[in-house]
């Protein structure tokens, strides 16, 4: 049980700073990613759900700072929030401060426990349509002024790099949701002339005519 404290405290001051954050990590996307670590730990009672909620709310929040040590900084943000210690013992806070630098999708080792994992999966929400939308907005927020032809290639090769067989994404409940979708997911990408038709109407919608 989520004391009601804690979810007024988190509702109140910790989710708002995703409102800063870019499309792929704004409100929505943590909404998302909670209700998702939620589900998944209804699945695996071993996982105090009280953990799993505090480590959804503040898996992204290091994008205050930059995005490639992302991870690592959410993890200092949560450990450093002592109004959390009226919830959680020192332990307890150690277990969600690894589980938030373990969220990451490329990083290089595996969760060390049942909530870095079952926050990594739920990060991941493999959705086609917003996994792809997503991909098109982050190459137009890191180099607006190149062309289409430039933001197509980057769309391809990462997608290629993260979701296709052998792509460094790692699903770690191989029996979930997300296995199936990735599959689908893949299907897309592996046809190139479909992959290229969708881009073509991502990018045409994302940049309002801009390139026309």
């Amino acid at each position: 049980m989520i004391p009601q404290a804690l979810t007024t405290y988190i509702e109140t001051e910790i989710i708002p700073r995703y409102e800063n954050f870019d499309k792929a990590h704004n409100l929505s996307h943590v909404q998302t990613v909670i209700e998702e670590s939620l589900a998944l730990a209804k699945q695996h009672p071993v996982a105090d759900e009280r953990l799993v909620y505090v480590i959804a709310a503040y898996h992204d929040t290091g994008l205050c700072r930059d995005r490639a040590t992302h991870h690592l900084v959410s993890g200092e943000l949560l450990m450093a929030d002592t109004r959390l210690r009226q919830w959680f013992s020192e332990e307890e806070l150690l277990l969600m401060k690894e589980a938030v630098e373990d969220h990451r999708a490329s990083t290089d080792h595996e969760p060390r426990s049942i909530y870095g994992r079952i926050v990594a999966e739920a990060d991941r929400i493999i959705d086609t349509d917003i996994t792809l939308r997503r991909t098109v907005q982050y190459g137009l927020k890191q180099n607006p002024a190149a062309n289409e032809e430039w933001h197509y290639q980057r769309f391809h090769n990462h997608l290629m790099e993260k979701y296709a067989p052998g792509g460094y994404l790692k699903l770690w409940f191989p029996d979930g949701k997300n296995a199936e979708r990735l599959k689908e997911l893949q299907a897309i990408i592996a046809n190139e002339t479909l992959l290229k038709t969708i881009f073509d109407a991502l990018f045409k919608e994302e940049t309002l005519g801009k390139y026309e």
